[in-house]
């Protein structure tokens, strides 16, 4: 079962807007799978909730380090992890996602590279580009998955 609702982002500010209230309603162990092609505002939306949560005004993409770890401000560790380089899933047993999934909070870009791994308990948000040239935006699906379900319409 889940729960979903749609937003729509017309500019940065949007986006940004939406990873203030996202980061302040993440607790340990909470899991947000961040989906959409490249360039639709998945590591905008993830550096905007570092920020937020860490004080990290310019956290850098985690695409070739596969993981980023922060420590939030509430001492709770942070993990932005982006999987678009992963091509097998024996890669992702070197991650220590599991342990992450547990304790920390945990920001994944291309999820889908978990496949059946994804945790029951999680939120999704899945960025489309929408429109072209001065009316591009962006559609953002928020869908709770577990105890996210009731969850969603908190931010």
């Amino acid at each position: 079962m889940s729960h979903s609702r749609h937003l729509t982002l017309t500019d940065l500010a949007a986006t940004m807007a939406l990873g203030d209230r996202l980061a302040g309603v993440l607790v340990a162990g909470d899991v947000v799978c961040l989906a959409g092609d490249l360039g639709a505002g998945k590591t905008t939306l993830a550096r905007q909730v570092i920020a937020r949560m860490c004080g990290i005004d310019d956290a850098p993409s985690p695409t070739y380090t596969i993981v980023q770890v922060y420590e939030t401000d509430a001492a709770v560790a942070l993990w932005h992890v982006d999987l678009y380089r992963i091509e097998a899933p024996g890669e992702l047993e070197q991650l220590g996602l599991d342990d992450a999934f547990d304790d920390a909070i945990t920001l994944i870009e291309w999820p889908e590279r978990l496949e059946d791994d994804l945790p029951a308990d999680r939120l999704e948000i899945s960025i489309a580009i929408t429109g072209a040239g001065v009316d591009t935006v962006r559609d953002a699906r928020i869908t709770g998955f577990g105890s996210w379900e009731s969850r969603v319409d908190e931010f």
